[in-house]
């Protein structure tokens, strides 16, 4: 997090009061905490940063004291309502230990940074205490006080990844060495509320604001009506268009899921993959596309060399992908994102074709009139009872074979504890599909982070392989055809070979 005592020089400060500010869960945040009843829809999401150097422990771990000072939420719990009649609330926990969040690891030597990422994939893979504020840090060591690697692992409740992302730009420095703190910081005061306290202070809150939201309403209902009455001739189209959209959005893609990919567990496998922003975007200009386009077609380049490697072509995968929708004026933290889900062209194994189809899908998956939908129904998720709810999800997330997402990263050099964050792998979760693939760009770098259940790819050594193969087709179409001199952060953690 920052610098010892607070980040000075922080990346952003003027918005850590704001971070995480709403007391009561959202609907949508609510069906995914309470979705965990089930261990398969358990979503975690994890930063692993390479670190230039070991940071001062006591140091370190000051860093971290001052940030759950200066950010609340890190100190708060999860309280729950009886028999979900509300939301669960976010109070903070009267029995709050950081000993118990942030923890330290020491790999004996020759230490490899895939040893650090078997660690962090087996964190990964720990249930939350749901008693405790849902989010834990640990500092890896390698040996000889070199290199160390970083993990903050958060439960989605808390935010989406461009909300994590917030949250280290406010909390890492600019800074290498120590300076003074700019402010102080004061603990929340603990709060030892339980479930019918909860539901209480909801009841009382509603009733406190409903004079309000009626008088706008009231207000509103004029310019309402007359804003329907001049829709009117189109309304049955538009509400056509809407339920085919939602259709197609909460009905798994029309394609058969991968048999190469159908087993799941309860365990996570990790591994990385990492180019340069140019290059990325030069492959997707290239072919008519984005950098996300680009993406998306190395990953599904990678699938398809799987497949073929083990006999089983496939031409299409379900997939989904979360699009955000943040607008400028949100509060930070918190969920906004909505889940696109399509097939997914596999087989065409041209990389500028592949980008172009992406391109061409990806373009009409974000204007779908539903994209909103899991966010529109979620006060109806949120109250379904909790067996209904986590067998609908399942039997729809089982059935996707890849999830991916793209979120910007931090553009600026940044320190933790004196030490330099060399990579930013982000992780996301697995809620019952087979493979979630996650880039986050950090100083000009694109870094990818592949999370994938070791039940469904049970050939990871292979697909690592292919999903690197993938990646250098796809930034052939751009012109970077030799090696990317991308690894030099593995001689600072791994030692000279």
């Amino acid at each position: 997090m920052g610098a010892m005592n607070g980040p000075p020089a922080a990346v952003g400060t003027g918005g850590l009061a704001d971070w995480g500010v709403r007391r009561t869960m959202t609907d949508f945040e609510a069906a995914m905490w309470r979705m965990e009843a089930d261990p398969r829809l358990r979503t975690p999401m994890a930063a692993v940063e390479v670190l230039d150097r070991t940071p001062d422990w006591d140091r370190f771990l000051a860093a971290h004291e001052w940030a759950t000072r200066a950010l609340p939420r890190a100190r708060m719990r999860a309280v729950d309502t009886p028999l979900h009649l509300g939301n669960p609330v976010w109070a903070v926990d009267p029995n709050f230990d950081l000993d118990f969040h942030v923890r330290r690891q020491r790999l004996p030597a020759p230490a490899t940074f895939e040893q650090a990422l078997r660690v962090c994939q087996n964190v990964m893979s720990e249930p939350f205490d749901r008693a405790r504020p849902p989010w834990q840090a640990l500092l890896i060591e390698g040996p000889a006080g070199g290199a160390a690697v970083y993990m903050l692992k958060a439960h989605h409740s808390l935010t989406d990844g461009l909300g994590g992302i917030q949250m280290l730009a406010l909390l890492h420095s600019r800074k290498r060495g120590h300076s003074a703190p700019e402010w102080d910081c004061e603990a929340p005061a603990a709060e030892d509320i339980g479930a019918w306290g909860a539901l209480s202070e909801q009841v009382g809150r509603g009733l406190r604001d409903a004079p309000a939201r009626l008088a706008a309403r009231t207000l509103r209902a004029p310019a309402a009506l007359a804003a329907a009455l001049t829709a009117l001739p189109a309304g049955a189209a538009a509400a056509v268009r809407y339920v085919r959209s939602l259709n197609g959005l909460l009905v798994p893609p029309a394609c058969p899921p991968s048999p190469l990919l159908r087993g799941r567990s309860l365990s996570h496998r990790f591994s990385v993959l990492e180019t340069t922003v140019d290059a990325l975007k030069h492959a997707g200009k290239a072919a008519g596309g984005s950098l996300n386009d680009a993406y998306i077609a190395a990953l599904l380049g990678g699938f398809r060399r799987y497949h073929e490697a083990l006999s089983r072509p496939v031409a299409r995968i379900p997939m989904a992908m979360p699009v955000s929708l943040r607008a400028g004026d949100n509060p930070m933290g918190g969920n906004r994102f909505a889940g696109a889900r399509f097939a997914a062209p596999v087989g065409i194994e041209d990389p500028a074709e592949r980008i172009a189809a992406i391109h061409d899908i990806v373009l009409s998956v974000r204007h779908e009139p539903a994209l909103d939908a899991l966010q529109v129904f979620a006060p109806v998720f949120s109250r379904i009872p909790t067996p209904f709810l986590t067998d609908w999800y399942a039997g729809q997330s089982t059935r996707l074979d890849l999830q991916a997402s793209n979120i910007r990263g931090l553009a600026v050099p940044v320190y933790i504890a004196g030490a330099r964050v060399e990579r930013m792998f982000p992780f996301g979760p697995l809620p019952g599909c087979a493979v979630m693939a996650v880039l986050a760009s950090h100083c000009g770098v694109c870094c990818i982070g592949i999370n994938a259940d070791p039940a469904a790819v049970t050939e990871p050594d292979l697909f690592l392989h292919c999903m690197r193969a993938g990646l250098d087709e796809v930034l052939a179409v751009g012109g970077e055809t030799g090696p990317r001199g991308l690894t030099a952060w593995r001689t600072a953690w791994e030692g000279p070979s």
